[in-house]
């Protein structure tokens, strides 16, 4: 049998990527010369003992799919432009160093390397990773509060530990609850079932989280997700790709049937 191999969509029209996402230039970590945006890839925070950093690979499989040659000066029909205003400069600092076994070291090194970007006045992008990369994210804004979070994730993330260990991917929003300087939590998209507990679910509706499960945001106008946000606060949204329907991205380590917002933005 004779494999067929096809082009990628970016050699289709000629030239060579750049190698950053949405085709930015490259930069050393650290290195923000004056941007707007810094991109920076995080493997791995905290995973679980049982699983591993089994999504270190993830910040370049994000890049090689966004990452055609001249790609932001091409007109976006989803944004009615392009990706970026003219004007704004981005880089991406590539991926974060990071160990297998040394988890907090992996956690300074996030916390640290978003904390230069905010302190430059720029605007973070990180892409994991599983879900305790929020956590040292979240932790480097102490200086840049207050903050609402707005997640994205078929799951509420409210346990307090699982199996020990209170940094990783099922306890990212009880982590931030404890941050002073986060001062609301819009959770969208919950649906299924997960690792929470009836508890857990009762200790973030009385911190004041705001609910809007996938059935309410199906069934809804989506601009009162948007009113919730306020416009007086920084904002910090996160997105665990679980999201979205498994029939769209069925690789995900917790697929919850019944999703997908892609259609109500």
């Amino acid at each position: 049998m004779v494999e067929t191999k096809h082009p990628k969509m970016g050699s289709m029209f000629g030239g060579q990527a750049s190698g950053g996402l949405f085709d930015i230039p490259l930069a050393q970590p650290g290195e923000a010369e004056d941007a707007d945006i810094v991109v920076m890839g995080a493997p791995s925070a905290t995973p679980y003992e049982s699983v591993g950093a089994y999504c270190a690979d993830a910040p370049d499989a994000i890049r090689s799919a966004f990452g055609w040659p001249g790609v932001l000066n091409h007109h976006d029909f989803d944004l009615g432009g392009k990706v970026f205003a003219d004007g704004t400069k981005a880089v991406d600092w590539g991926n974060l160093d990071y160990s297998d076994k040394d988890y907090a070291f992996n956690r300074n090194t996030i916390l640290r390397s978003v904390k230069t970007v905010l302190d430059q006045g720029a605007v973070p992008i990180v892409m994991g990773g599983d879900d305790s990369i929020p956590i040292p994210v979240f932790q480097a804004f102490e200086a840049h509060g207050p903050l609402t979070i707005v997640q994205l994730d078929a799951h509420i993330d409210w346990r307090d530990e699982v199996s020990g260990e209170r940094l990783g991917l099922s306890s990212n929003m009880r982590r931030a609850s404890e941050m002073a300087w986060v001062d609301g939590i819009i959770q969208l998209g919950a649906r299924g079932l997960g690792s929470a507990r009836p508890q857990d679910f009762r200790d973030a509706t009385e911190w004041g989280v705001q609910f809007f499960p996938m059935q309410d945001i199906v069934n809804m106008d989506f601009g009162k997700v948007i009113e919730a946000v306020p416009a007086d606060r920084n904002v910090f949204v996160t997105l665990d790709i679980d999201a979205m329907d498994p029939a769209i991205v069925p690789s995900v380590i917790g697929p919850a049937p019944g999703g997908s917002i892609t259609g109500r933005w």
